[in-house]
């Protein structure tokens, strides 16, 4: 144990400005990564022939997909190995990628309906969020029964892009959205528990807020993308 965590442990005041600063990294990551992502949702609905190589070039659209993946994995298994320079430069690419991929968003629903289901998405994660960090109770055994439903839940919606069955469509969207909900909580808790393990200031405390903030950017766009099923009217 480095001095500066050794005095961390014996001194709460400094544990606590830790963890604050380690949080406060974690969503600014996150806002960040949803500026990006909205800049380039924008960015793509401006330039004809990207929108349409996405929209109408399967072989793109799921080139883009695999990419996303292999940051994601990259970025979760590789925060041991990468600079806190590359880390986040990974983590803004990934977000521009994912940008590109949701600007069909922008065409199928209305500007109004998108912004309010936003809003909605922000307050719902806000509560869950509030919840996670201050409850008292120990939610690993939550998380560990929600991250089985959401492997169910990605494979049920796989399924049903062959089958089209709108029951399976609409299950899997109230599931989804239960299943996001709770990871919200769950996720903050883990956060809020990371900022205790590595020194602040080092790479890989950097890396960690990173790795938590694609965590809650990952429980925020699904849950967007799973209320807009739910709230979102059609142009």
């Amino acid at each position: 144990m480095n001095n500066q965590s050794y005095q961390s442990f014996g001194n709460p005041e400094i544990a606590i400005a830790r963890q604050n600063t380690f949080i406060a990294r974690v969503y600014g990551w996150m806002t960040l990564g949803l500026v990006i992502t909205a800049l380039a949702s924008f960015y793509t609905l401006s330039q004809p022939a990207l929108l349409s190589a996405v929209l109408t070039n399967p072989v793109f659209f799921f080139g883009l997909i695999i990419g996303e993946l292999v940051l994601v994995l990259v970025i979760s298994a590789g925060m041991s190995r990468l600079s806190p320079a590359v880390a986040s430069a990974l983590f803004m690419f990934y977000a521009a990628l994912n940008g590109v991929t949701l600007s069909f968003v922008l065409l199928i629903y209305t500007g109004e309906s998108v912004a309010q289901t936003f809003f909605i998405t922000a307050a719902t994660f806000g509560v869950m969020s509030a919840i996670g960090y201050f409850t008292k109770r120990d939610l690993t055994s939550l998380g560990n029964l929600l991250l089985m439903a959401l492997i169910g839940f990605l494979i049920a919606s796989v399924v049903n892009i062959f089958l089209a069955s709108p029951a399976i469509y609409w299950i899997t969207t109230f599931f989804g959205i239960i299943i996001f909900v709770g990871l919200i909580a769950y996720d903050t808790q883990k956060i809020k528990r990371m900022s205790s393990m590595t020194a602040d200031g080092t790479a890989v405390n950097k890396n960690s807020a990173i790795l938590g903030a694609l965590r809650l950017y990952l429980d925020f766009v699904n849950l967007f993308l799973l209320l807009l099923r739910l709230f979102g009217r059609r142009r």
